[in-house]
């Protein structure tokens, strides 16, 4: 397998991250809405053209995550969902502002998986890695662990910032990417940092 760069192509203080294994890309979290002008530019900034993003992945259905779902799509950018993540895609409109001109996600076109048939999908595309479910920070949310550590984990909440959230649920997200061999955070916001950063998750 080629060995996986990552490049951040966020903006508004939100990270969206390109996994590139040569040519073959992977777009994990996909902009605000009525941004893709600015998404376009920071790829092209970044020698990232849009047709070479084999598919686009949103870690959970919030309009800072998923904004430009359908609008990836409508530029020939497959959207990947796990199936845990269905019934999340039509409620996210509840929470755009009338004046966001959000392009609504149509369903019917999306390429759907469970988290078990995560990593075929991905060796397909050069990625040695897996999705896992991870919620707490919302039901839907998903991680994308690659064999290498490096853990895309968008908002899940860090145990010491647990508020409002379910702790349980939290914790068992955090197990899990420990369990699964986890060491490095890519988070949806903030900076990179190892699982076991201080007053982290231990």
């Amino acid at each position: 397998m080629t060995a996986v760069t990552i490049v951040d192509a966020g903006y508004r203080s939100t990270h969206y991250w390109v996994l590139s294994a040569g040519r073959s890309r992977l777009l994990v979290d996909l902009g605000w809405p009525d941004t893709m002008g600015a998404l376009r530019a920071n790829l092209q900034r970044m020698d990232i053209p849009l047709h070479e993003l084999r598919y686009a992945l949103a870690t959970h259905y919030h309009i800072d995550h998923a904004g430009l779902a359908q609008d990836l799509k409508n530029a020939g950018v497959p959207l990947l969902v796990l199936d845990v993540q269905v019934q999340a895609i039509p409620l996210m409109q509840r929470w755009v502002k009338p004046h966001a001109r959000f392009t609504e996600i149509a369903l019917h076109d999306n390429v759907v998986i469970s988290c078990a048939e995560s990593r075929a999908l991905l060796r397909q595309i050069g990625i040695d890695g897996e999705i896992l479910h991870t919620p707490g920070h919302s039901d839907d949310s998903v991680s994308l662990l690659l064999d290498n550590g490096a853990a895309f984990i968008g908002d899940l909440t860090w145990p010491e910032a647990i508020s409002a959230e379910d702790a349980a649920v939290v914790m068992a997200s955090w197990r899990l990417l420990r369990a699964r061999g986890a060491t490095t955070v890519y988070p949806g916001h903030g900076p990179i940092c190892p699982l076991d950063r201080p007053g982290g998750q231990k």
